[in-house]
């Protein structure tokens, strides 16, 4: 298994490995997480030529108001979060379990039966059946059904290995003197994403994996990275994009003649393990977090190997783990223990950071948010100490970037409430 790394930036425990996304295994973790020193940050920064895309303007900052919190049994990591597609239910993904709550109190409804020997669950998703997959550290993919929670497969399914058992083409090398079939992963799945009547897992085994929705069948294998892969996310035309502790994000484009994913551009711009990634409704911009402390932002360009960075967005000051991007804003999550809030300026390729959501005690490891007025967000955030907090934002109509004031989030990191 890879090593971790960048382990002071990423984590304030050394409980953590097996819930923060994997780094590079060459670099050296001999240090204390829990005395790191301002080296360690530095040492991780990204290249200091990408243009910072932020406004040089002060930007007012978004209103926001903390609804409700909770805190996991035992202070147990929060490892995703995921809400019901009518935004009534939120999921609570840690170490052990997955629990349903209401998505405004937070009052708890149910819980999901996980195998105990499943270990931590790692992503969530839905499909448009309204099935609940679940990502386990076991490297097995879990379905249920929602809203009764009942299991209902686990992949690879009993039918699916059986029918390959018998031919020795099915099987790969995973490590010395060790085989397994090619549907299996072979480490935790870091990452799920349903997208039309597919399923896409990424996982620490450095694989990326297609699954029918129909019957569950395992159609594709794909040895996508160099290392661990912590992040995955599919545009609507089928693009998909894998990050991993490699430093890079590649890109897969599905081959109409050979029904295979075939790699097309591969991007190389972060000093660190990557990861997060989130893509713009239109799928044109893709953002990329990594334990270099900065969003990377990357846009469609046909001339240029699909994809171009434009520059960097920078604020956080520790390891960017999680990334969500919803309508023209775009949410991340940070080790540094806050969500920034940022918005594309109209017109330009400029971003201003519109506000910052304070006080988790530990790593924010997860997002979900969503809009729930004309002029009202709601932002679900977990942390690596067990909490979740709802927020409630209220989002100016008009475009304020630019606009004078003594509020400047990007630069200074103070927050009104």
């Amino acid at each position: 298994m890879p090593l971790r790394t960048c382990l002071s930036i990423c984590s304030t425990s050394t409980d953590d490995s097996t819930l923060l996304p994997k780094p590079p295994r060459h670099v050296s973790t001999t240090s204390d997480p829990t005395t790191s020193s301002s080296s360690s940050l530095h040492s991780a920064l990204t290249f200091p030529t990408l243009q910072t895309l932020q406004t040089p303007q002060p930007t007012p900052l978004y209103p926001h108001k903390l609804l409700s919190t909770t805190q996991t049994p035992h202070h147990l990591p929060i490892t995703s979060l995921a809400l019901s597609t009518d935004h009534r239910l939120l999921y609570i993904a840690t170490t052990s379990a997955v629990s349903a709550v209401d998505s405004l109190s937070l009052h708890p409804l149910s819980s999901l039966p996980t195998p105990s020997s499943a270990g931590a669950v790692k992503s969530l998703s839905f499909d448009s059946r309204l099935r609940l997959f679940t990502a386990h550290q076991d490297g097995r993919i879990r379905v249920w059904s929602s809203p009764h929670h009942r299991p209902l497969a686990s992949l690879p399914t009993l039918p699916d290995r059986l029918r390959r058992l018998p031919l020795p083409k099915n099987y790969v090398h995973v490590r010395r003197h060790r085989r397994r079939l090619w549907i299996e992963h072979a480490d935790a799945v870091s990452a799920l994403v349903v997208s039309g009547n597919l399923i896409y897992s990424a996982s620490w085994d450095k694989t990326l994996k297609i699954w029918r929705t129909s019957d569950l069948r395992c159609v594709e294998s794909v040895a996508a990275h160099d290392d661990a892969i912590n992040a995955v996310a599919v545009a609507g035309d089928g693009t998909v994009y894998t990050a991993s502790a490699d430093r890079r994000v590649r890109v897969w484009s599905p081959d109409r003649d050979s029904q295979r994913h075939v790699l097309i551009a591969t991007l190389e711009k972060h000093k660190s393990s990557v990861n997060a990634l989130a893509l713009s409704e239109d799928g044109r911009i893709l953002y990329s977090g990594a334990c270099d402390r900065s969003i990377l932002v990357w846009e469609r360009e046909e001339s240029a190997d699909h994809m171009v960075v434009r520059g960097a967005l920078r604020g956080h000051t520790r390891a960017i783990l999680c990334l969500m991007n919803v309508g023209d804003l775009l949410f991340s999550g940070s080790a540094d223990r806050t969500v920034r809030m940022w918005r594309r300026v109209r017109g330009s390729g400029q971003y201003c950071c519109v506000g910052v959501l304070e006080g988790h005690v530990r790593g924010v490891k997860a997002l979900v948010a969503f809009r729930e007025g004309e002029d009202t967000w709601r932002v679900c955030s977990g942390d690596l100490d067990g909490e979740v907090r709802v927020w409630k934002v209220w989002v100016s109509g008009g475009d304020i970037c630019g606009v004078s004031s003594n509020n400047n989030c990007c630069n200074n990191g103070t927050n009104k409430r």
